[in-house]
């Protein structure tokens, strides 16, 4: 790919394209030499990232931090360098994308453990176009996952799996959800994919002779009632959302039981159309009970919205019928990242607190979205993710990480790890410095504990700590030792340690 085709493949406009064109030429400066194992120059991923953004509609500053995203981590430049070329806010993007790659699934299987990888990747971010970028890098390293070794192969695609697609779908991205997944599924589950391709292709390839007459069929009775349309699309089902159904109960891997194998997707301009398709559909194909749901009535919890049906089709074959506007279309197929409108909201800007917590948040996050549409900058500005904000997430040397309330210290985190360690804690060291153990500890530190055999408890710790946890261990051991009582910086404490 070259630059040139991203910007004219997604119409990039002419104000815009010199500060993608400046990403791009300080990007391939920068990467200069440096190859990807698949062989092809690194510039390359820089490129495939930032165009799956711009094919989502995204902002050009988003875009150009996405140029730059692997820069300072992959390269000789800094972020400095960055910031005295493309100033504060790209830096900040690329600065968060930095961050977000410290985190690392290390096969952990157990459900609380991907639920806090999943809300650190938010906390870190502050701003969601860095989850945007994070989505795009990661769309990008799976479609080129081959080059990689087996093993590191299956751990990126597990943690895509786990963390990525989940996020996506939490976005409300079902596109690249769908794609994030179905590039997975051979690779976590190889077994499974080879049966489930194995038993589908000959209803795969019947779907694709049988989509072009089914939407012959519906344009023809669609014009015939003069109802308005822009396009009939035919898909088959993502590969791992089948296999995911047919794990269900009630499915028990039953293929004849899937009614949504094939289905058409009917775009139109008013709502008031999308109920009046939905009629005329039921006019000349037979519904089928329990299957029509309104999800423009009652929208998902991501915020979906779309008519479903399905119904038996041309030639008495099932087929899901998905009746949507285009700005129903656009939010189903890329969520959160349907709403930009970059040279209508204006330059985006950070800061704004919103003091939400509840997990609920692409749902509020939309709500906020469609209240400020009068006041574009706001609207920008409700894109720093504070949902989180009274949590940090703190590294150990080994890349585990650890979940605490905002304000902890390096005691609380030494508990976190183990009680042992915690009552052992002599000093720590954050990102490499040692810092005092009441130094307050902030989203991405890398916390290594100096353990100290000797150290007694102290009390002055009980004004240090603030986790519950901490504080509990520490009133535990000084119940049981008198020694402990003693605050560490009396007379009679500093006498008594140098005996």
């Amino acid at each position: 790919m070259t630059i040139q085709e991203l910007i004219r493949t997604n119409k990039i406009k002419p104000q815009d394209q010199k500060l993608i064109r400046d990403a791009f030429e300080f990007a391939r400066t920068a990467h200069q030499g440096q190859k990807r194992k698949s062989g092809e120059d690194y510039v390359q991923h820089s490129l495939f990232t930032a165009n799956h953004l711009a094919s989502w509609g995204i902002d050009p500053v988003t875009i150009a931090a996405s140029m730059l995203h692997d820069v300072p981590e992959n390269t000789k430049t800094s972020l400095d360098d960055v910031r005295k070329k493309f100033g504060e806010e790209i830096t900040f993007l690329v600065l968060g994308v930095t961050k977000l790659g410290r985190i690392k699934l290390r096969n952990q299987k157990d459900p609380a453990y991907v639920e806090t990888l999943k809300r650190m990747v938010l906390a870190m971010a502050e701003d969601i176009r860095v989850v945007l970028i994070k989505l795009a890098d990661r769309l990008h390293n799976m479609e080129t996952l081959s080059s990689l070794p087996r093993e590191k192969q299956e751990r990126v695609a597990r943690e895509t799996l786990e963390i990525y697609a989940s996020l996506a779908a939490r976005l409300g991205m079902g596109e690249v959800r769908g794609k994030l997944e179905d590039l997975a599924f051979p690779i976590v589950f190889p077994k499974e994919y080879n049966r489930l391709v194995e038993e589908i292709r000959p209803r795969l390839e019947s779907a694709q002779k049988y989509i072009p007459l089914a939407q012959r069929e519906i344009h023809r009775i669609l014009q015939l009632h003069k109802i308005p349309f822009s396009s009939i699309e035919g898909r088959s089902k993502h590969l791992f959302s089948l296999f995911q159904k047919l794990q269900r109960q009630e499915y028990g891997m039953d293929l004849s039981k899937v009614y949504d194998l094939i289905a058409l997707r009917i775009i139109t301009d008013t709502v008031e159309h999308c109920y009046a398709i939905l009629g005329i559909i039921h006019q000349y194909y037979k519904p089928i009970r329990g299957r029509i749901k309104d999800y423009i009535a009652v929208p998902k919890p991501n915020g979906y919205k779309s008519l479903h049906t399905t119904v038996f089709g041309p030639e008495r074959r099932f087929v899901e019928i998905q009746i949507r506007t285009q700005e129903m279309h656009e939010e189903a197929e890329y969520g959160i990242a349907s709403h930009w409108a970059y040279a209508e909201h204006g330059k985006p800007k950070r800061g704004i607190s919103v003091n939400q917590r509840q997990l609920e948040w692409v749902r509020q996050l939309r709500e906020w979205q469609r209240e400020s549409t009068d006041k574009p900058e706001e609207f920008i500005e409700s894109l720093r993710i504070d949902f989180f904000k009274n949590r940090i997430f703190i590294f150990t040397p080994k890349g585990d990480v650890k979940d605490l309330p905002e304000g902890a210290t390096s005691i609380d985190f030494a508990f976190s790890v183990h009680s042992e360690l915690g009552l052992h804690c002599g000093g720590a060291k954050i990102n490499g410095k040692l810092e005092r153990l009441d130094t307050k500890l902030k989203n991405g530190d890398v916390v290594e504990i100096v353990e100290d055999k000797k150290l007694k408890v102290s009390r002055d710790w009980l004004a240090i700590a603030v986790t519950s946890n901490a504080r509990g261990k520490i009133r535990g051991w000084l119940h049981k030792n008198e020694e402990g009582l003693i605050s560490r910086w009396t007379p009679e404490f500093i006498k008594k340690r140098k005996k």
